[in-house]
């Protein structure tokens, strides 16, 4: 095949990192990078990492040949983990049933008259003359984001349009739940509209600095974004859509692992990425991720985004170590800057393993900081060093031995579903680690002995996620929804509707999702994907005068994969 340079780009908390690999007859890993992310110039980081790897010539002549570019990021999921996302505004409708202020997310939100039946009929009219006190409370608690979600509104989008459009007149740019996913579970495209939100600004800055510095390097080849689900987009997609591309770093680093580990093509396999910021965990079993069929779980809400099953907790390199008043110790989930080994100002995680000086590569930063600032902070609560170092790694490694089984009981609750099919097991339990990341090496037998598991750290583990970006194949999602009665077909995401014949069939509905997607997918240069169908559903009805007709779902999505797994092939990391 015609060669092809793949460009993987990984914006994290603490590190920015980036890899050149090559694909012809296999793929080989060739250069990578490691730079430090600078939040408030995100720009200068991924031009930073760029000029990194420009530093060797060969690696300035692949940029210049990118075929493609493909970016993971965990900068807003380590957002919402350390409350740092911004504040949203929800304006809801509902109609008939509960009120929706019971399913409302985050400490702004109205419900203003109004709705619409299951039909999508409407049986109130709405009336937003309530909102303009509560906008005014907003803008002045903070508030800079909205969004607009209705009770059945992917069977009627009216009133979710109309609220939108008076939220605009008052200067707000709300996100509309319909737009998101076109399932009918009310909670939870709540709960979808407003982690879109808060998550707007970090991710368009995000992609903002990635165009900039990919421009001033003159790569000019197509941008993808990775999301939940393992599978990337292009970046004009995924900025009508961040919410899907929250946990793209975890998803980043579990592709990595299943292109980097033939180890774990058999059996299952707890996959932990510690990070500088947070520490991601997912499970692959048989060599395949396995998916969260009922929707993203973001701080205990779920959400209508597929995605990989994955957690994230706030525990990283460099979390910080606080005291109680009762003299417990606890590592994360804030991060106040680097470690002091690394010029920081508050001890980590970091400089309590350098303290205990065990296990540690050579590029820990200076021990002698670390030292320093772990027995001042152990004086000032009448601990030692050695106390207080043991007390903090304990605690970080307590809170993912937790998250672990956590993850791994919500799992193994339901039938097991990974990216290739539905799994016989009916519970899983871990045989192997897989270790990824920055800290990587400085907790591997520490883990190994806590969790009582071999660890397994791949070569390139401190790349991993830029790896896994790289090789992610193009993805995409599409909900149809059909009724026979009123002969109409329609496509919420794609704000497409059109006439159905009154005898469509199950398959008739399956066929024409599949190839408003396809269609979709070429519109956006992504040609010769599969397409599985995930769900499909008929559900029979009575219109008002007692008429029956047919309620059809399908959802459809591209299969998720990677490209191909690199060959062991030496390379400039």
């Amino acid at each position: 095949m015609p060669k092809r340079v793949l460009l993987g780009i990984d914006c994290g908390g603490t590190h920015t990192d980036a890899v050149l690999l090559v694909q012809e007859e296999d793929i080989r890993v060739r250069f990578g990078a490691k730079v430090p992310t600078q939040h408030e110039d995100l720009p200068a980081s991924i031009r930073a990492v760029l000029a990194k790897l420009s530093l060797d010539e060969q690696a300035a002549s692949l940029l210049q040949e990118t075929s493609a570019v493909t970016l993971g990021t965990t900068l807003a999921v380590n957002a919402i983990v350390q409350g740092k996302a911004d504040k949203v505004g929800l304006v809801l409708s509902a109609g008939p049933g509960l009120s929706p202020l019971r399913f409302t997310v985050g400490d702004y939100a109205v419900c203003v008259p109004g709705g619409l039946d299951h039909r999508g009929v409407e049986v109130e009219s709405l009336d937003l003359s309530s909102l303009d006190g509560e906008l005014t409370n907003w803008r002045q608690s903070g508030v800079a984001e909205t969004a607009c979600v209705g009770k059945f509104s992917p069977r009627n989008p009216a009133h979710e349009c109309a609220m939108a459009a008076y939220l605009e007149e008052k200067g707000f740019h709300p996100c509309l739940g319909h737009r998101l996913s076109g399932e009918l579970n009310f909670p939870r495209r709540i709960a979808t509209a407003y982690y879109n939100a808060a998550v707007k600004n970090v991710h368009n800055a995000f992609l903002d600095a990635v165009e900039s510095a990919l421009a001033s390097f003159h790569i000019n080849a197509q941008v993808r974004l990775l999301k939940a689900d393992g599978g990337s987009v292009p970046l004009a997609l995924s900025r009508k859509e961040p919410v899907a591309s929250i946990l793209s770093g975890p998803a980043a680093s579990v592709m990595g692992i299943v292109a980097l580990c033939p180890e774990i093509d058999h059996g299952v396999t707890l996959l932990l990425d510690i990070g500088g910021t947070t520490t991601d965990i997912s499970y692959i079993v048989d060599g395949s991720p396995v998916v969260d069929r009922f929707g993203m779980l973001l701080e205990g809400r779920r959400t209508l985004v597929r995605a990989l099953a994955s957690q994230s907790i706030g525990v990283g390199g460099d979390s910080r170590i606080r005291i109680d008043e009762d003299k417990k110790v606890h590592v994360g989930p804030h991060r106040d800057g680097p470690a002091m080994a690394f010029g920081g100002e508050v001890p980590t995680l970091l400089d309590a393993l350098n303290y205990q000086n065990r296990d540690l590569p050579e590029d820990t930063g200076d021990r002698i900081a670390s030292k320093k600032g772990i027995e001042a902070l152990a004086a000032r609560y009448a601990l030692s060093p050695l106390e207080l170092s043991e007390k903090a790694i304990n605690s970080a490694l307590s809170k993912i031995k937790e998250a672990t089984r956590s993850l791994l009981h919500t799992i193994n609750m339901h039938p097991i579903y990974t990216l290739k099919a539905l799994k016989s097991k009916t519970a899983i339990q871990p045989e192997r680690i897989v270790l990824v990341g920055g800290p990587a090496a400085c907790l591997c037998s520490r883990l190994e002995a806590f969790l009582e598991l071999p660890v397994l750290i791949p070569r390139y583990a401190d790349v991993a996620n830029a790896i896994g970006a790289c090789l992610t194949k193009p993805t995409s999602q599409l909900e149809v929804y059909a009724d026979t009665g009123k002969r109409l077909l329609r496509a919420p995401m794609l704000e497409h509707t059109e006439e159905l014949s009154r005898s469509a069939t199950l398959t008739d509905v399956e066929d024409r999702c599949e190839d408003l997607l396809r269609t979709h997918l070429q519109k956006n240069a992504i040609n010769d994907a599969e397409i599985e169908v995930l769900e499909s559903n008929l559900f029979s009805t009575l219109d008002e005068y007692g008429a029956s007709s047919k309620d059809l779902r399908v959802t459809c999505q591209v299969v998720p994969g990677i490209l191909g797994r690199p060959s062991h092939a030496d390379c400039a990391l």
